[in-house]
C-alpha cells in the first residue's frame, strides 16, 4: 500500500511520528502503533493512514480489511492525501469496502489534487480505461513530471496510439527512453519495438534486442510479441551481445 509515513528532514528528535517510523522500519510494530493509535484517535489523519495500513498488512496486529477501510476512511475525510489514495484503492480493489470504480476516482482526484504522484498515475490509468483520454493524459503528466515511470510509458502510448492527442511516435519513443532506465518493463518493451520497426527512431535491431530482453525479465508479456522478429535479424555475434548488455545493472548498460 504504500502506506509508511515518510521521516521528514530536519524532524525533531523528539517527533512521536518519527519515532513511531523508526520503530515500524524496525520491525518493532507494537511500538509504533502504540504511538499512532492515541495520535489517529485524538485525529491524527497520518496516524490513522498507518495504523490503517498495520491492519491491512497484518503488521503487529490480525489483518483485518474492514477495520483497515474504517481507519482509512477517518483519514481521508480529514483531507490526508495517502489516506485518500489507500483508500481509493481499497475501492477499487474491493478489499474491506463494496467494490466501486466511481468512489476509488473521486478519492483519486482528490489525492491528485493534493499532488499525490501515485495517485495522479492510477487515476490517470483509470480515466485511459474509460477512454477519457485527454485527461488522463494531463493527469499522466503530473505524475511523470514527479518521477512515475508507469505514467511516462503511458504518455508514450497515449502519443503512438494518438488517443486524445495526435499521432506522434517520435515523442512516444521519447517518453518511453524516459520510463525505460526507470525499469518499466512495459516501456522497455515498447522502446524495443521502436527500434525494431523504425517507429518514431531509426531502426537498430541489436539495441531492439536488448530492451526486449530487458523487457522480458521485467515481466512484460509485449515483449514476447516482438522478441522472434528481432532474433531474425541478428547474428549469432550480435544475439550474444544483446544479452550480454541486457544483462548489465541499466546505470552502467550504455543507454542510448
Amino acid at each position: 500500500m504504500g502506506w509508511l509515513d515518510r521521516l521528514k528532514r530536519g524532524a525533531a528528535p523528539g517527533d512521536p511520528m518519527a519515532a513511531a517510523l523508526a520503530a515500524a522500519r524496525a520491525g518493532d510494530y507494537a511500538t509504533a502503533l502504540s504511538i499512532w493509535e492515541p495520535m489517529a484517535r485524538a485525529g491524527n489523519a497520518r496516524a490513522q493512514n498507518n495504523i490503517a495500513a498495520c491492519f491491512s498488512g497484518g503488521h503487529g496486529v490480525n489483518e483485518n480489511a474492514e477495520l483497515a477501510a474504517q481507519w482509512l476512511a477517518l483519514s481521508a475525510a480529514s483531507g490526508d492525501p495517502v489516506g485518500q489514495r489507500n483508500l481509493a484503492t481499497l475501492h477499487f480493489r474491493g478489499e474491506g469496502v463494496a467494490q466501486d470504480d466511481d468512489e476509488a476516482i473521486r478519492l483519486y482526484r482528490l489525492a491528485a489534487g493534493q499532488g499525490d504522484a501515485t495517485a495522479q498515475d492510477m487515476l490517470s490509468w483509470m480515466l485511459a480505461e474509460q477512454g477519457a483520454y485527454e485527461e488522463a493524459r494531463a493527469f499522466a503528466e503530473k505524475a511523470a513530471a514527479q518521477g512515475i515511470a508507469a505514467s511516462m510509458t503511458r504518455l508514450g502510448n497515449l502519443y503512438y496510439n494518438a488517443l486524445g492527442v495526435g499521432r506522434d511516435a517520435v515523442l512516444a519513443v521519447q517518453w518511453w527512453e524516459k520510463a525505460a532506465p526507470l525499469g518499466d518493463a512495459d516501456a522497455q518493451a515498447m522502446l524495443g519495438a521502436a527500434y525494431l520497426t523504425s517507429g518514431g527512431v531509426a531502426a537498430d535491431p541489436l539495441t531492439a534486442m536488448t530492451w526486449l530482453l530487458r523487457a522480458r525479465k521485467g515481466g512484460s508479456v509485449l515483449a514476447h510479441k516482438f522478441i522472434a522478429a528481432a532474433t531474425a535479424q541478428l547474428s549469432p555475434e550480435q544475439r550474444e551481445e544483446a544479452e550480454r548488455q541486457a544483462a548489465q545493472p541499466l546505470q552502467h548498460a550504455g543507454l542510448p
